[in-house]
């Protein structure tokens, strides 16, 4: 199944494809044995330090820690690094925000996934945006962190 084009906009509809391909900005990797891993949509990725950072491993690593009922990871732009690992973070009922629970989540990530994907900042929010289905609309929370302060380590 695919879509026929976007309504009443047949540039962005041809921008779609190339040939008879149609490019769903989903990106992956195949490793030798024909294995294919999602590893993110190409507007999400986050670029930091030369690395590209799938956000969903991310999300699925903080969703771990006992502390966490949601999270969602974005890039948040940065001088030295251009993106770094920003985490949105709504907390269980029974967790409250603080300085010691954010690097708590920091390290709980840093522990488990490689060291450039730990989130160098950690907000608690008591919402996320989420679609009808129940998705997170990282593109809102990307424009948020963009016109936040920049990061400084």
């Amino acid at each position: 199944v695919m879509f026929l084009g976007y309504w009443n906009n047949a540039g962005a509809t041809a921008d779609k494809f190339i040939g008879d391909w149609m490019m769903t900005g989903d990106l992956g990797h195949m490793d030798e044995a024909g294995y294919v891993t999602f590893f993110g949509r190409d507007d999400d990725v986050i670029t930091s330090s030369g690395y590209r950072i799938g956000p969903s491993e991310i999300e699925d690593c903080l969703a771990g820690h006992p502390a966490v009922q949601l999270a969602a990871a974005v890039g948040k732009p940065d001088p030295v690094r251009t993106e770094i690992v920003k985490a949105y973070v709504m907390l269980r009922p029974d967790h409250a925000p603080s300085a010691t629970l954010a690097a708590d989540i920091r390290d709980w990530v840093k522990s488990r996934l490689s060291m450039h994907e730990y989130p160098r900042e950690v907000e608690f929010v008591d919402a996320l945006p989420l679609t009808t289905s129940g998705k997170v609309i990282r593109h809102l929370l990307r424009k948020r962190a963009a016109a936040e302060v920049p990061f400084s380590a």
